[in-house]
């Protein structure tokens, strides 16, 4: 299978190098929430099909997966797929900081987004010992010897992330265990603080750098370049308003305010004019900033990995970036 390429600029290498490790990733990567039931169920064989497609369409140099999703289902579900091919020929990325406990409370995990049975509960960790069992479980539902990438996944209250957690993926980084070590969160101040003050390979930036939202510009995304750490993104679509933008659709995870949804449509009707779509322009804009290393697409079906890739490649005018420019859209 050959890689994906990136389409907006056709001298962009094929994969591009996580900081200073020896990780390398595809320009557009596949998230696993959506697999593990986030919002309403996904049948087994749906999952597996969707990451089937991923592999198909060369998006196998980056899948990134967690405890958090689904309790533990999408490590299970991506590692039923992956664990039967060579292990040099994918690159998948887990988290610590959520360790999962079984529960015997019954009912269902719609209260943390995923339609999946409660058959465990989320207790954070941030200590170096909950960071090795951390991993160890994953590698455990993933099937899998090792992992290439280990993210603290949301630190946000947890200051303890840094005194212990960080530490511990230092070691197991200059250990071999893991070839980068980062973090991923939903807002940038602390990310910029991971980059500034830590010796941390990549970061994972969730919806605060989209076409709606810049806060990633204004100090996350020059730190990450100035400091040779990579940048990855997620959230491209707010959550899916710049998928499709509706009455009734979502933004960050709620009800999307009119006022942008206003915007999102404005923007679709520009990216038309000049021949895209809105969601192409939404991951060609993550993808150009040169901290930015992959974007990161959540799909629940094949047919969401195969309309994602498509829009990945769909060429997007530079007319476009002027014309939203002139109209204070972007």
């Amino acid at each position: 299978m050959s890689d994906l390429p990136a389409p907006t600029a056709p001298d962009r290498p094929v994969r591009r190098r996580l900081g200073r490790s020896g990780v390398e990733v595809t320009p557009l990567a596949l998230g696993t929430s959506g697999i593990a039931g986030l919002y309403t169920p996904v049948p087994e064989e749906q999952a597996y099909e969707a990451v089937r497609a991923a592999l198909r369409r060369g998006i196998r140099h980056f899948f990134d997966t967690a405890p958090h999703y689904g309790l533990g289902l999408a490590e299970r579900r991506l590692g039923a797929v992956l664990r039967g091919l060579p292990r040099d020929t994918y690159t998948v990325s887990t988290k610590v900081g959520r360790r999962l406990e079984p529960s015997d409370a019954g009912g269902d995990d719609l209260a943390h987004g995923f339609a999946v049975p409660a058959t465990h509960r989320r207790v954070w960790d941030f200590s170096a010992d909950g960071v090795r069992r951390g991993l160890e479980a994953s590698l455990e539902r993933l099937g899998l010897d090792r992992v290439d990438v280990v993210l603290l996944h949301d630190p946000d209250d947890h200051e303890e992330s840094f005194h212990e957690a960080y530490p511990a993926l230092e070691r197991l980084r200059s250990e071999g265990v893991v070839g980068a070590i980062g973090a991923g969160m939903n807002q940038t101040a602390m990310l910029t603080r991971f980059v500034r003050d830590t010796d941390v390979d990549v970061v994972l930036c969730a919806n605060r750098h989209t076409l709606l939202d810049h806060g990633a510009a204004a100090e996350l995304l020059p730190a990450a370049l100035d400091r040779g750490v990579s940048v990855l993104v997620g959230g491209v679509f707010n959550s899916g308003l710049l998928a499709d933008p509706r009455p009734g659709v979502t933004y960050d995870y709620a009800a999307a305010p009119a006022a942008l949804l206003e915007r999102a449509l404005r923007i679709k009707e520009a990216a038309e004019r000049h021949g895209t779509s809105l969601r192409a322009a939404a991951l060609a804009h993550c993808a150009a900033h040169p901290a930015v290393a992959a974007v990161l697409v959540g799909a629940r079906s094949a047919a969401e990995v195969d309309d994602c890739a498509d829009r990945f490649a769909e060429p997007v005018p530079d007319a476009l970036w002027e014309d939203l420019r002139a109209t204070g859209l972007l």
